[in-house]
């Protein structure tokens, strides 16, 4: 089996960085960076920038909802290819506050400035969802299918 992804078996990305607007931001600047290592800007356009904008979203959750004082928030970012769903980005935050997880509006009103973040999540990746961590601690994960199951029965 052959995969889009030009590097063989790219290695995760983790990093931990401070849960303040100077932390989300550089945590959107290491995300595109790794995602041009790895040659999804040119390979995968459309998931690249999708893959940003949720980057920022999960990580403007993380320190306005997540924070807790002298503790900051991890980005996790991993390719990973299976036979039944090809090429998967994995994009994952974890922050500190595992008492407050995160819950998919179901309405929202014209003129709220937030709010519409995990809707647009939603919209965006193939999948998501949330992952308790020790102690009261949680991870919010996203996934993008980079190679559609359907090429590789082409194959």
């Amino acid at each position: 089996m052959t995969t889009e992804i030009p590097l063989d078996r790219p290695r995760p990305h983790t990093t931990t960085l401070p849960a303040t607007p100077k932390g989300a931001a550089t945590c959107r600047r290491l995300a595109r960076r790794q995602l041009t290592t790895w040659g999804l800007n040119s390979t995968h356009t459309e998931p690249f920038y999708s893959a940003l904008l949720i980057v920022a979203e999960l990580a403007a959750n993380a320190i306005t909802h997540g924070r807790v004082p002298g503790r900051g928030f991890e980005l996790h970012l991993a390719l990973t290819t299976t036979v039944r769903r090809g090429t998967t980005l994995r994009i994952e935050i974890s922050d500190c506050r595992g008492d407050k997880l995160p819950v998919l509006p179901t309405t929202h009103s014209p003129n709220s400035q937030s709010g519409r973040g995990l809707t647009l999540i939603d919209a965006l990746c193939d999948r998501w969802g949330t992952i308790p961590r020790s102690p009261n601690s949680k991870t919010v994960w996203a996934e993008l299918d980079l190679t559609a199951p359907a090429a590789l029965d082409a194959s």
